[in-house]
């Protein structure tokens, strides 16, 4: 667990990756010397609070003895949860994937962000580091999990066999994963299906080849389409919950979900 750190930050670059993924990278004196950027905590994240639309004001929440706490005026800040996919300890910068879309705060937000724009970030509150001990690793994700699934194959030592698969919608959307032979990343395209709506991760699972040995298997992304995933890693691969971890990232038609609660269903 890390001490809450109320930050405000600015823009330094915009970067896009994708048309539908855009990278920010986001500096400034707040970022302490001991940031805990940890590793092999690859789904590490924070809350970035966003500045409210009509005004621009940015609202931050107050910080109690049990953590955040309701501003005593009422007003609600407007915040999200973001994977860290990058820090860079030299530059003190702090490098975040947005998603992109037309319905959200944060993806709205990414898309218009120019450098210098302010934004407030609090956290991250803890750090999950990942075993290492296993022979080979199943990850998969969609793209809202493709920064942490980066983090994992940088970070992964180089000796592990890997088999990822990741759900975007066209191959526009790919972006350059690191790779080997003991590396394999398959892509999946939904098209015109919406995010969340479709089986592609389970059925590309199910298809893989699987190394020898003991596995950790690691899925993130939407939280229905990834009930299967757990189903079929607890009834089909057997594994307990101290070799696998499933986060829903988000849900269809809900806002802010807690991803916290829902590693518990």
């Amino acid at each position: 667990m890390h001490p809450i750190a109320p930050r405000v930050l600015e823009v330094l670059e915009t970067i896009a990756l994708t048309p539908r993924m855009q990278r920010i990278v986001l500096g400034g004196t707040d970022i302490e010397d001991d940031f805990p950027f940890v590793p092999m905590a690859a789904d590490s994240h924070f809350k970035l609070f966003f500045p409210e639309p009509e005004t621009g004001e940015l609202v931050m929440p107050e910080i109690g003895p049990f953590g955040l706490a309701p501003r005593a005026d009422g007003r609600r800040p407007q915040f999200r949860d973001y994977t860290i996919r990058a820090y860079d300890a030299e530059k003190r910068a702090v490098t975040i994937d947005f998603v992109l879309h037309t319905h959200g705060v944060g993806g709205s937000w990414a898309a218009a962000a120019q450098p210098g724009d302010r934004i407030g970030v609090i956290g991250p509150r803890g750090s999950h580091i990942y075993p290492v001990g296993y022979d080979w690793y199943l990850l998969a994700a969609d793209e809202t999990a493709l920064p942490a699934l980066n983090r994992w194959l940088e970070e992964l030592p180089a000796d592990k066999q890997v088999r990822a698969v990741v759900e975007v919608t066209d191959v526009e959307d790919e972006i350059a994963l690191p790779v080997s032979d003991r590396v394999r990343v398959r892509y999946l395209h939904r098209g015109a299906a919406a995010p969340g709506t479709t089986t592609l991760l389970v059925e590309a699972i199910r298809e893989l080849e699987r190394p020898e040995g003991r596995v950790f298997a690691w899925a993130a992304g939407e939280s229905t389409s990834l009930r299967p995933v757990r189903r079929f890693f607890v009834d089909e691969l057997g594994l307990s919950k101290e070799q696998m971890k499933v986060d829903g990232y988000w849900r269809v038609g809900t806002v802010n979900l807690d991803h916290h609660a829902e590693d518990d269903e």
